[in-house]
């Protein structure tokens, strides 16, 4: 497995335009920004005002939405070479994208499609990531899509599909627990299998975001706060991590900054929380010791 020193950057947030006012204004204590690269790879403008000016206080992590890993398409280098300009700007401590597919030859969809779970798609997928952290000389992270169908063709669960890739290219994963949660409910599997089965040292970054329930299924909206059962699911996988970057996603309907912000140090309240627990068991299990 490949070497790279990971830091923990704490609580982040997605950095969204309804907020610059107050985050310019404010200046809050937040440990760190995500942007989506793609809104930056310009050559000046307004965009880069504003990312220079959150770049004198701030880290930023970069996160793409068009990469389109899984695409028959061949992999854009002009796009890579724009995508590993800006990592030069922000020194982003690594860079992600999706386990998606969204390009054709000739055309691009702007959505993030799911690929069959194959042993075929691992290969072709696990040799385009290779390529692309080659590339970057960075980190780099494939995320975890939230699903609404399956194919015929799928030979293993998403799990293993989605370990399998990062394993063979020796790159790693941006764990979006909500999306495991979405999932879970739309395809009827446990969502706590799901974390069980990954290669859990592989995860260099946690998201949240909140999602509308239909009842019948659930759609990944990152319009409301994050439920009580993906707050359970992330308790239960933050510990096995060791300690990783945790992020809230909030991209539509975007409420106040101080709101947005709350929501986010829910994560750090799940943190502390524990921690304090396991220094519980561990006087605990001290005192059983002591006595015995």
């Amino acid at each position: 497995m490949i070497k790279h020193q990971i830091p923990n950057l704490g609580i982040g947030i997605g950095l969204r335009i309804p907020h610059y006012d107050d985050i310019f204004r404010l200046k809050p204590k937040i440990d760190w920004f995500e942007i989506i690269s793609e809104n930056f790879m310009v050559d000046g403008g307004k965009p880069i005002e504003i990312l220079e000016k959150i770049l004198e206080d701030y880290t930023v992590v970069q996160h793409g939405v068009s990469l389109a890993i899984g695409s028959p398409a061949p992999l854009d280098f002009d796009y890579l070479k724009r995508l590993k300009d800006l990592t030069k700007k922000t020194k982003t401590p690594w860079v992600s994208d999706h386990l998606c597919w969204g390009r054709l030859p000739g055309a691009h969809y702007h959505d993030l499609l799911p690929i069959p779970y194959t042993k075929e798609a691992i290969n072709y997928v696990a040799d385009r990531a290779r390529i692309v952290q080659d590339y970057l000389e960075l980190p780099f992270a494939l995320e975890n899509l939230s699903s609404y169908v399956s194919f015929k063709q799928d030979e293993m669960p998403e799990w293993e599909f989605y370990t399998a890739i990062v394993e063979k290219a020796d790159i790693y994963m941006m764990l979006d627990v909500n999306n495991i949660y979405v999932s879970s409910r739309n395809h009827g599997f446990d969502p706590k299998n799901y974390c069980d089965f990954i290669p859990i040292e592989r995860v260099l970054q946690i998201h949240l975001a909140g999602h509308c329930d239909m009842g019948d299924y659930i759609l990944d909206t990152h319009d409301a706060m994050v439920c009580d059962q993906v707050w359970e699911l992330y308790a239960n996988i933050y510990p096995k991590t060791g300690g990783v970057s945790t992020l809230l996603e909030w991209d539509d309907n975007i409420p106040s900054f101080e709101l947005t912000w709350a929501e986010a140090l829910k994560a750090k309240k799940f943190q502390q929380d524990i921690a304090l627990n396991n220094i519980q068991e561990s006087l605990l299990s001290s005192q059983k010791v002591g006595v015995v």
